[in-house]
C-alpha cells in the first residue's frame, strides 16, 4: 500500500458513490489504473464492501444506548448462544466482548424509551445474564465510518 492508495481509501470512506473517474482524477491518475488499485485492495481485503450510511433521523432511529452486560457464564456454549441471539437483534448495530468488569459491551439503537425497554425484554430472555447496565447518549460528538489510514 502507498500513498495513491491511501488517498483511494481516504476518498472512499468519504463517498463511496465516486465513480473511478473521479476518484482517479482527485489522485492523480487516470481511470484504469486507478480502477486496477480498486480491485486489488477489495481482493485482498482491505475493502470489504461499500455500504450507505442512512440517516438515523429519517428513519426513527435517533436514540443510541450504550448496554454493558456482566454474566457468570464464563463458557463457550453460552458466549455462542448468546452471541448468536443478539446478532438476531437489528437494533444491536455494534457488538463486543470485553476485557474487564464488562464482558459484553453493544451500541443499540432504537425510537424511544418504550422501544429501548421491548428489546430490553426480548435480550433479557435470551440468556442468563448477571447483570444489565444502560447508559442513553445524550449528545454524539463525534461519529464517523473512516477509518485512520496513518498506520498503514
Amino acid at each position: 500500500m502507498d500513498a495513491i492508495d491511501r488517498k483511494i481509501l481516504t476518498h472512499l470512506q468519504a463517498d463511496a458513490a465516486l465513480s473511478t473517474a473521479e476518484i482517479a482524477e482527485r489522485v492523480g491518475l487516470s481511470t484504469t489504473p486507478c480502477w486496477r488499485r480498486i480491485q486489488n485492495l477489495e481482493k485482498s481485503g482491505i475493502i470489504r464492501k461499500r455500504v450507505a450510511l442512512l440517516d438515523r433521523a429519517h428513519l426513527n432511529i435517533g436514540i443510541d444506548v450504550f448496554v454493558a452486560v456482566r454474566t457468570n457464564q464464563h463458557n463457550i456454549e453460552w458466549l455462542e448462544k448468546f452471541a448468536r441471539a443478539v446478532v438476531d437483534f437489528p437494533e444491536v448495530v455494534e457488538f463486543y466482548r470485553m476485557s474487564g468488569e464488562i464482558d459484553y459491551l453493544m451500541r443499540v439503537v432504537v425510537p424511544d424509551i418504550p422501544a429501548y425497554d421491548r428489546f430490553y425484554k426480548r435480550l433479557i430472555q435470551q440468556a442468563n445474564i448477571s447483570d444489565v447496565s444502560s447508559s442513553f447518549a445524550m449528545e454524539r460528538i463525534k461519529y464517523t465510518t473512516a477509518l485512520p489510514l496513518d498506520y498503514v
